[in-house]
């Protein structure tokens, strides 16, 4: 837990899941610039509020105790949604105090303070501006924050072309803020997510080369396919009969599709924690693996929504980052999710870089970590759920 001080009162803030070996804290210097920013020049929230990007909802915490105005969130973050809902409830906050909105939902139809906090990929920026610039009117105030870091010439530009004229703020404890003036004259030309591209004709899989492929902003890799997926396209276990099988952590969902293509009578599970993520895979699905081929598709925190012992395969390509840090953390959890979801003789397929050391994660949590191939630069481990 952390502590953050505003004008409106101090909130205690988590992440989600709640660890307290965690580090990492629910808010940055960036919310605190933003918040202080918003109470010293006096800005009127009683309209409609909304706060784009709030990684945990530290924003929305503390400017639910602003005033009476309508305060909406959106996000693409699962997991952020659910540090949101506890956030609030431990400040006392009104079950109704934040509309809570997804990247996939229509954003409110008129918005007269928009809040952005930089995400990490430009590509969800550019498609959350896109969405939300109808809303906006010539009174909206718009203002972003980021740390230095996060904050580049393309992301202003951004700002500029679809919004209108930007400039920034000096920077404060290495963050800065964005103040756009919204330009109702703009024409920012159409969005261009979802983008879509055909996977090349060496894909290594069975059926998946020149499929055409779509990937809503945000998702990772989203204009080509990434190295480590076609690492694991080449060496995915095969013959696998009736399995239910999950793809954890699915992106645009290429892995399951290839287990669909190749194993007809296989179930397929795929799950992530992003919403564009989730919305690109059921797209892929439904356009490539044939008619009357099902799956079941879930925005969730990893396995945790499915039974004890329901699963006979795990495939996951787990992330090494959360935002900006660089963090085993959710490989760890992923792990230890597909353990608890595994029956047992059950299999959990990880590929992953070399330098990660998942093999002694996998042990840890398994008792077992077997290399089923490897290259210069990654490796596909295997470990079975022992009974």
């Amino acid at each position: 837990m952390n502590r953050l001080s505003t004008s409106w009162g101090a909130f205690t803030l988590t992440r989600h899941p709640e660890d307290p070996r965690d580090p990492l804290r629910a808010w940055d210097a960036s919310d605190e610039y933003l918040l202080g920013h918003l109470a010293e020049t006096g800005t009127d929230l009683s309209g409609t509020v909304a706060v784009l990007g709030d990684r945990w909802g530290a924003l929305v915490t503390a400017l639910q105790a602003a005033g009476p105005g309508a305060l909406v969130q959106i996000t693409d973050s699962y997991l952020g949604g659910r540090a949101t809902r506890t956030n609030l409830a431990r400040a006392g906050a009104a079950p109704d105090a934040v509309r809570l909105l997804t990247t996939q939902d229509p954003p409110p139809e008129r918005i007269d303070v928009l809040l952005v906090r930089v995400p990490k990929s430009l590509a969800l920026l550019e498609d959350q501006l896109h969405r939300l610039a109808p809303a906006l009117h010539e009174g909206t105030v718009i203002v972003g924050t980021g740390m230095v870091k996060e904050i580049h010439t393309s992301t202003l530009k951004l700002f500029e072309r679809i919004l209108g004229p930007t400039r920034t703020s000096l920077a404060v404890k290495k963050a800065r803020l964005i103040h756009t003036t919204p330009d109702p004259a703009a024409a920012p030309g159409p969005n261009p997510w979802p983008y879509r591209y055909d996977l090349p004709a060496d894909t290594p899989a069975p059926g998946l080369p020149g499929r055409t492929v779509a990937n809503h902003a945000g998702v990772f890799c989203a204009d080509r396919l990434d190295i480590g997926t076609r690492f694991l396209l080449a060496h995915l276990p095969r013959d696998i009969g009736r399995a239910r099988v999950a793809d954890l952590g699915c992106g645009n969902g290429v892995v399951g599709l290839a287990v669909a293509l190749a194993e007809p009578e296989a179930e397929l599970v795929l799950t992530d924690e992003s919403y564009q993520a989730v919305a690109s895979a059921e797209e892929n699905f439904r356009a490539h693996a044939g008619e009357g081929r099902t799956a079941g598709f879930h925005v969730g925190d990893g396995l945790a929504d499915l039974e004890p012992g329901s699963l006979d395969l795990v495939l996951n390509n787990p992330p090494f980052h959360s935002h900006q840090a660089t963090t085993d953390r959710t490989a760890r959890r992923m792990f230890a999710d597909a353990r608890r979801a595994l029956r047992p003789g059950g299999e959990l397929w990880v590929v992953g870089n070399r330098h990660l050391g998942y093999h002694v994660t996998l042990r840890r949590v398994f008792g077992n970590s077997e290399l089923v191939a490897s290259d210069p630069k990654f490796v596909i481990l295997r470990a079975v759920r022992r009974p």
